[in-house]
C-alpha cells in the first residue's frame, strides 16, 4: 500500500545541489539595487554593468524590424540560420585569417547559452577546469552547475594578466578537462599574447576561449584568436559588446567538428532555436556595422583615458591601462577592504554603480571594476560624486587600520 503521508513544506522546498552551488552575480545585484533606487527617483551613474550606452547601429535595428514585419517569426534551424552562420564564418576569416566552415558555428540566444552547452559537453561531475583569475564571474558558476570543479591560477597585473602555460601545467591533473581563457578579458581588459595562447594549446587540453570583446582594443593592440593556435578550441563570441546589442541576446560558439552533433542535440532540447528575426540583425551587423564599431572603439579609448586619469586622481591604484574591452579593475583598499560593502556604500551614498572585485574571485577582493562604456558625461558625474565621499572613507579606513594595530597582540616581534 502506498504511503499517503503528506510531504512537509521543507521536503517540497528541497533544491538540487547544482542550484545551491551557484553564487550571485554581484554586478547584477548592484544593478538591480540601482534600478530600485531609480524607481524611487535617484539618478545613478551606471559603471557597474558591461553595457554600452551607445544604441545599436541603425542598420541593425532596421534589419530586425524588417525581418519582424516581414514574417521572420518562426523557428530557425537549432544551430541558427545558415545565412548568419556563413556571415560569421566570413567575419572570422576577415578578423583572424582563419577559415571556418559555417557548419562549425552554433548560434545561440546570447553567448551564455553557448557557454553552458560547451561546459555541459566537456564537464562531468568531479572534472576540473582551469581558469585564470581575476575572472568573469560566471565561469566558475557554469563549471559548478555542470558538477565540475573550477581551478584558478592567479595572474599578475604587472605582467599583463597573462595566463602562463607553466603555471597552468602545475595544476593540471588527470581530471582536468579544459582551460578557459578570455581575451580581451573581463574584468582586466587584458589581451593574451599569441605566445601565451600557443603555450596553453600545447598543454593538450581543449581551450575554451571567450572572445566577446574582440574588436574593442586600443593602442594598436592585436588580438590572437584561439582558432589560430588550435583546431581543438571552442570559441565563444557574440554581438552584445562589439555592436552594442546586449538586449538582442545573440551569440555563438565555434566548435571542433567532433563536438558539433552533440552541441546540436543540446541546442534542440534546451533552446529549440535562436530568435529568428534577431538573427537577421546579426547578419546586418556583420555586413554593415563596421563603421559603427570603429566609432565606438575610438570613443571607448577616450573614455578609458578619462576614467583612468580620474580614478588615479582620486587615489585608486591602476598599474597599467587596459588594452581591450571597456573595464578598469582598480585597487580600492585605501577606501575599504570589503569590496562588496564598499560597492554598495558607493551606490547608496554617491549614486555610483561599481562592481565589487570579489565578484571576479578571491584575487579580486579589495578591487572595484569600473565600466567605461558609459558616456563621458556619466563618467565625469561619477568621478565628481565619488570625490565628495572618498576622503571620508579613506580617513575611516585609515582609522580602522590604526585601531587594529593598537590592539593587544597586533604588533609583531614576540609570540
Amino acid at each position: 500500500m502506498a504511503n499517503s503521508t503528506p510531504m512537509s513544506a521543507s521536503e517540497f522546498q528541497r533544491v538540487a545541489e547544482r542550484a545551491d552551488a551557484m553564487q550571485p552575480f554581484l554586478a547584477m545585484e548592484i544593478m538591480e539595487r540601482a534600478f530600485a533606487m531609480e524607481r524611487d527617483g535617484a539618478r545613478i551613474a551606471h559603471l557597474e554593468i558591461g553595457e554600452p550606452e551607445f544604441r545599436a547601429p541603425k542598420v541593425v535595428v532596421d534589419a530586425c524590424v524588417q525581418a519582424l514585419v516581414g514574417g521572420e517569426t518562426r523557428y530557425s534551424d537549432s544551430r541558427g540560420l545558415i545565412e548568419l552562420r556563413e556571415a560569421i564564418a566570413r567575419d572570422t576569416r576577415r578578423r583572424f585569417g582563419v577559415e571556418v566552415a559555417p557548419e562549425r558555428v552554433i548560434v545561440s540566444s546570447g553567448t551564455s547559452p553557448a557557454m553552458l552547452m560547451v561546459f555541459s559537453l566537456l564537464v562531468d561531475p568531479g572534472d576540473e577546469v582551469v581558469l585564470g583569475t581575476p575572472h568573469y564571474p560566471c565561469y566558475p558558476n557554469f563549471i559548478r552547475y555542470c558538477g565540475g570543479v573550477p581551478v584558478t591560477v592567479p595572474t599578475d597585473a604587472r605582467a599583463g594578466y597573462q595566463l602562463e602555460a607553466e603555471a597552468v601545467r602545475e595544476v593540471i591533473t588527470p581530471r582536468t578537462r579544459a582551460i578557459v581563457v578570455g581575451s580581451p578579458g573581463n574584468p582586466t581588459g587584458a589581451v593574451q599574447h599569441a605566445e601565451t595562447l600557443r603555450g596553453l594549446a600545447e598543454l593538450g587540453l581543449p581551450l575554451i576561449s571567450d572572445e566577446i570583446y574582440d574588436g574593442l582594443v586600443y593602442d594598436d593592440v592585436k588580438v590572437t584568436s584561439a582558432l589560430e593556435v588550435s583546431d581543438e578550441a571552442f570559441v565563444l563570441d557574440g554581438f552584445s559588446k562589439r555592436y552594442a546589442m546586449t538586449g538582442f541576446r545573440l551569440g555563438y560558439a565555434i566548435a571542433p567538428e567532433w563536438a558539433l552533433r552533440r552541441l546540436q542535440i543540446m541546442g534542440q532540447n534546451l533552446f529549440i532555436s535562436p530568435n529568428r528575426f534577431v538573427q537577421h540583425a546579426g547578419i546586418a551587423a556583420l555586413e554593415h556595422g563596421g563603421d559603427a564599431v570603429k566609432e565606438m572603439r575610438a570613443a571607448y579609448q577616450e573614455r578609458r583615458d578619462l576614467i583612468v586619469e580620474g580614478l588615479r586622481g582620486l587615489g585608486f591604484g591602476i598599474p597599467s591601462l587596459p588594452e581591450g574591452a571597456f573595464y578598469v579593475l582598480a585597487d580600492a583598499r585605501r577606501f575599504g577592504a570589503d569590496s562588496l560593502a564598499l560597492a554598495f556604500e558607493l551606490l547608496e551614498r554617491a549614486h555610483v554603480g561599481t562592481t565589487p572585485g570579489v565578484d571576479f574571485g578571491a584575487a579580486g577582493e579589495g578591487m572595484l571594476r569600473f565600466c567605461y562604456a558609459a558616456s563621458e558625461e556619466t563618467i565625469e558625474r561619477a568621478l565628481e560624486s565619488l570625490g565628495r565621499i572618498l576622503p571620508e572613507l579613506e580617513e575611516r579606513c585609515a582609522g580602522t587600520a590604526s585601531a587594529t594595530e593598537r590592539e593587544p597582540g597586533a604588533s609583531s616581534g614576540t609570540s
